[in-house]
């Protein structure tokens, strides 16, 4: 297409509807404004060398401005103004622009450029034009002293400006590849935050004689992590309990904290037995990503059964996840230990270890998933688990409540040293408690 020389003129008010689509197309490649871009210089630099001139420019024309992508011997300048005579007219033609001697043609002789210092006495021009047609720019060669280039050089010009538009092709290309990734990320993480809201109890429910209270620590805002837990009743009037972690993170990892919260659920109405729930989710796993990369998590599963003088047994099966920590009334950290448990959903015969205590009034029971026991310290080292309980110990807490408050100031005081997102959940049983007589 051809763009009339009216087209625009920065004083005659709004621009043509041809101006208009050109400017479009100038913002369509977003190189308005951009950093340096060494691309660009050898070009500048190449065209000075072609016609020996002490000057030369890859100039973008915008709206108001002509912005120098590129500029070769002209220091300190990164723009002049839409004043006609060079760029701002050559654009108006689909061939080279050649103005031998400035002073000679009255619109060049007018330009900023060629008053100032050094005066330009030449230029040549080459549009760098769109496959549709629109010309966003030139390259440009500039000199001092009037100049009449060769058909060769100006046919050189002319390649040059095609190699400035396959090079913001190829950017437009990388740009529109790099956003269309970014989207489909935003879109899987927001389906994956969607999915995860559905992944934890809304709040927890209310169970007599116990205090229950749960937390999700995220370490980034832009993963999305697969810790999960839960607290729900059983039909004989006791009260099922789980936390956990899945491999991965984002959606997939979402996924899978969906299908196991939902399969620990159902386990425990078929059978509440600890290990045999950890066992009926192993199943589960293992039938649901056969023949693909296996899909595995850790988890702590547990049944409280409330005793009539306001202590709860607890009984709890572990399958490759930390212990389980009681804080006793008295001020002492106990390790409920299921060492030996082994991952679920990854090996052919895992083992499952169950292990049982008591919580007598004032006692508390934390279980955790292993994003805070990972967590740096100021040190550079791990937290722990002895770490962990060392922390505990030393900052009493009572109630859940008191005990979430407390480990929420212990992620504050790690910092960036946490890593990894961390659930949380307390059952505790307040202090002189005891069940009514039925």
């Amino acid at each position: 297409m051809t763009v009339a020389q009216d087209a625009f003129h920065p004083h005659a008010g709004r621009p043509s509807a041809d101006e208009q689509r050109r400017l479009a197309a100038v913002h369509r490649y977003q190189i308005v404004d951009s950093p340096p871009d060494g691309a660009f210089d050898k070009i500048a630099s190449l065209a000075a060398r072609i016609f020996d001139t002490p000057m030369a420019t890859v100039s973008i024309v915008d709206s108001d401005r002509v912005w120098l992508k590129a500029a070769h011997g002209l220091k300190n300048i990164g723009e002049t103004g839409r004043d006609p005579g060079l760029c701002a007219s050559a654009i108006l033609h689909a061939e080279p622009y050649v103005v031998s001697d400035t002073l000679t043609d009255p619109r060049a002789a007018a330009h900023p450029l060629v008053r100032g210092e050094p005066p330009v006495r030449f230029y040549a021009a080459a549009p760098i034009t769109t496959a549709d047609g629109y010309r966003l720019g030139t390259v440009d060669v500039l000199d001092t002293r009037p100049r009449h280039p060769t058909r060769n050089q100006l046919e050189a010009l002319e390649d040059l400006a095609a190699l400035v538009m396959d090079e913001l092709e190829l950017r437009l290309s990388a740009l529109r590849t790099v956003a269309a990734e970014r989207e489909r990320r935003t879109d899987a993480e927001r389906l994956a935050r969607t999915l995860q809201r559905t992944l934890l109890p809304p709040a927890l429910p209310s169970v007599p004689g116990l205090d229950a209270a749960a937390a999700y620590h995220t370490a980034s805002v832009d993963e999305v992590g697969g810790d999960f837990y839960d607290l729900f009743p059983l039909d004989d009037g006791r009260w099922a309990f789980f936390l956990g972690d899945v491999c991965g993170k984002g959606a997939d990892a979402a996924a899978l904290t969906s299908l196991t919260r939902y399969t620990l659920r159902a386990a425990a109405i078929y059978d509440p037995d600890p290990c045999t729930a950890l066992a009926n989710l192993d199943t589960v796993l293992k039938g649901e990503y056969q023949g693909s990369t296996p899909r595995f998590c850790t988890a702590v599963f547990g049944v409280l059964d409330a005793v009539p003088d306001g202590s709860f047994a607890v009984t709890l099966a572990g399958g490759g996840h930390p212990p389980a920590l009681a804080l006793r009334a008295d001020g002492t950290v106990e390790a409920i230990s299921t060492t030996g448990g082994q991952l679920i959903g990854l090996l052919p015969d895992p083992h499952f270890v169950q292990a049982a205590t008591r919580l007598a009034p004032g006692d508390a029971l934390l279980l955790y998933t292993d994003g805070l026991t990972e967590a740096r310290t100021a040190s550079g080292a791990m937290l722990g688990e002895d770490g962990l309980a060392h922390h505990v110990s030393a900052h009493a807490a009572r109630g859940a409540d008191g005990l979430l408050a407390m480990l929420h100031g212990l992620f504050t005081d790690l910092g960036t040293g946490v890593s990894d997102d961390t659930a949380l959940l307390v059952l505790s049983v307040p202090p002189g408690s005891a069940l009514s007589p039925a």
